[in-house]
């Protein structure tokens, strides 16, 4: 009993080393591909998360919609950029493990996957970037146009955040590979709709701003006269493009130029 003793206790040890010599040296190398590939992936990401600190896009699109549903869920958009970057590598080293271990079906869809898989994440980049874009885009044209007090100039912000969201997802699909005729199409069909809608949406807007040009090169009035509009008798305020500004005894009247100059207004000298 004695003598058999170290026979037993080396038959685990001897079980251990036989199946170690028995897996193949292309599994160990994928299984260090994928270990590097993942201290990699880790790194990207943190690095990506950093830069992009220091070139100021947090504040660059703070208060935009995308960011602000993003803190909604405890994180932002430079974290899924970031986190799209890490997903990426992690991504590639998985085929690149499976193609060294030689996984069996492996060969029959690498050469597209491995087309696919860039495509896919330029087409969620794109996407996210375009729609960061759009929101940014939206609030500069509505703090551009505050001045303006038309009801009109109210969809046009929202109509650019949208044309350029629109563009964008146009652009990611033709990453993950929609055929481009049906692009040209949509985008054709979409530029009509969008001129279409300007023109409609704008129209007193676009008919104030020639009249605006009109009363500026003239100048009927000026500010501080005394005129009679609308049935008021006041002072003018401010004269610009698109109105003009009078101030009665009930209070200030923002009149459309158009208006103005259809209706006529009254310059009182005494």
């Amino acid at each position: 009993m004695t003598a058999a003793e170290p026979t037993l206790s080396a038959s685990p040890a001897r079980t251990a080393g036989e199946l170690l010599a028995v897996v193949p040296d292309r599994v160990w190398l994928a299984l260090v591909v994928l270990a590097i590939g993942l201290v990699l992936a880790f790194l990207v990401g943190v690095i990506n998360r950093r830069l992009l600190i220091r070139a100021g896009v947090p504040e660059a699109i703070e208060g935009t919609t995308f960011e602000r549903t993003a803190r909604e869920f405890d994180t932002s958009t430079v974290r899924i950029v970031a986190k799209l970057s890490t997903y990426f590598i992690v991504a590639v080293t998985v085929l690149v493990a499976f193609t060294v271990a030689e996984v069996r079906y492996v060969d029959l869809f690498w050469s597209d996957v491995a087309a696919f898989v860039p495509r896919l994440f330029v087409a969620v980049l794109v996407l996210i970037v375009g729609v960061v874009l759009g929101d940014k885009a939206e609030l500069l044209v509505a703090e551009r146009l505050r001045g303006i007090k038309l009801p009109e100039v109210g969809v046009l912000p929202t109509l650019v955040k949208y044309s350029v969201v629109y563009v964008a997802a146009l652009i990611a699909l033709g990453q993950v590979g929609v055929q481009t005729l049906a692009l040209v199409v949509l985008l054709a069909a979409y530029s009509f709709a969008v001129v279409l809608l300007t023109a409609l949406a704008t129209k007193d807007l676009l008919a104030a701003g020639a009249a605006g040009v009109f009363l500026l090169l003239r100048q009927p009035y000026g500010i501080g006269d005394e005129v009679r509009v609308a049935g008021q008798r006041g002072i003018v305020q401010e004269v610009d493009l698109f109105v003009t500004h009078v101030e009665t005894d009930d209070g200030e009247h923002v009149l459309p130029n158009h208006a103005v100059f259809r209706d006529g207004i009254v310059l009182i000298r005494e």
